[in-house]
């Protein structure tokens, strides 16, 4: 486990986590609502890994990219002006916006027509995106089964998953509410998850 502190993360360690991302693994990251488990976008054997880790069929499952700013979403998703100028109000924020997924998504992703994306106001996952040169994949370790405790406490989290996945990173207490979801893939904006996020128009 490794403590990297929110207001200022230390690049040393910022560096070391992304190697680890670099290297292939899987981590623990907090977000601005829970904690989450996270990879490279490219790593597809640490997307699998993370399906297996919430017990979803990776075709299906609902992960999401934390990105550092709206360029980079754009690299990779569909941005017309009404989710432009949404999420220019909502970024960075405890939302995920839906998006008609772009021709550049890895491969594990050519089959889908939306993805989920983030820009959380947290430093601690911009900073890893930023030092590695493109998105990470997320999905909250948040589950029916999992107490609350275990979800927001960084030490009962690395008691949990310490030999599943390969970094936990404490960033002191996590959450305990999801990201609020607004699909903007049809015509108009939808809210589809009322979460932390209370979204401006």
């Amino acid at each position: 486990m490794v403590r990297i502190y929110e207001e200022n993360p230390n690049p040393i360690q910022i560096r070391h986590v992304v190697e680890v991302l670099r290297n292939g693994g899987v981590i623990i990251v907090p977000t601005d609502s829970v904690y989450a488990f996270a990879c490279d976008i490219l790593n597809s054997n640490g997307i699998e890994i993370i399906s297996k880790l919430k017990n979803l069929d990776t075709r299906k499952s609902n992960l999401s990219f934390i990105c550092h700013d709206i360029s980079q979403i754009s690299e990779y998703a569909k941005v017309d002006d009404t989710a432009f100028k949404l999420m220019k109000k909502n970024f960075p924020g405890p939302f995920t916006f839906i998006l008609q997924g772009s021709s550049r998504l890895p491969k594990l992703f050519k089959n889908r027509k939306t993805v989920g994306v983030r820009i959380p106001n947290n430093n601690i996952p911009l900073e890893i995106v930023r030092e590695l040169g493109r998105p990470i994949m997320t999905s909250s370790i948040l589950t029916d089964d999992i107490t609350n405790e275990y979800i927001t406490s960084p030490e009962l989290i690395r008691e949990m998953y310490d030999n599943r996945v390969d970094l936990v990173i404490d960033g002191g207490f996590g959450g305990v509410v999801h990201s609020t979801i607004i699909d903007c893939s049809g015509d108009e904006p939808v809210l589809t998850r009322e979460g932390l996020g209370e979204i401006a128009y």
